[in-house]
């Protein structure tokens, strides 16, 4: 991976708010962004709620992109989406050449996780969540990452969090996805 530069396009995903109970599918967004500091696009699409769509959906966007050669890094806040719509974080990485890391604001409690997968008879994503890799914590925040190193990680975020305790691409992928869904975000990130 080449090193990361202050203005270096970062694309950031994360879903929007969703009715566990009532919705089939959620929006996800991505913001492109250079740096932690201006906006170059938005990519969107719906995945499943507790579906197995997610990591396709994600390749697809990148692949599309006017950016995609350009994306230096992918950002996800959580591995899933939807619920328990496991990123395949490896794959995505792998299949765009681009490094990918899962922002994580509290430590998961595995355990309570692999329990739920088992009751709603969803143990394969057990694997996935498995292959992602161990949990690091940087500074208030908790990461996976693939594609680079712990260094390259670091400067990745170094760059991108620059308003809030989690990078920028992400904190305004989650104002748009919520601003969209429940007409207006409550800025919360």
């Amino acid at each position: 991976m080449k090193q990361i530069k202050q203005f270096s396009l970062i694309v950031g995903f994360d879903d929007s708010p969703f009715n566990k109970f009532k919705d089939k599918e959620v929006l996800v967004t991505g913001t492109v962004m250079r740096g932690g500091y201006s906006i170059d696009g938005i990519m969107s699409a719906k995945v499943k709620v507790d579906g197995n769509d997610s990591t396709n959906k994600l390749l697809s966007l990148i692949k599309k992109s006017r950016f995609r050669t350009q994306i230096k890094a992918i950002l996800l806040d959580g591995i899933a989406f939807g619920g328990f719509n496991i990123i395949d974080i490896n794959k995505l990485s792998k299949e765009t050449g681009i490094p990918v890391i899962v922002i994580i604001r509290r430590m998961p409690d595995f355990t309570k996780i692999k329990d739920i997968l088992i009751k709603i008879k969803r143990k394969s994503k057990i694997k996935l969540i498995e292959k992602a890799g161990e949990v690091t914590k940087i500074g208030n925040i908790y990461v996976q990452y693939t594609g680079c190193n712990l260094h390259q990680v670091r400067d990745i975020l170094r760059i991108t969090i620059t308003n809030a305790e989690i990078p920028e691409p992400l904190r305004i992928s989650h104002l748009i996805s919520a601003g969209i869904v429940k007409g207006e975000s409550k800025g919360e990130s």
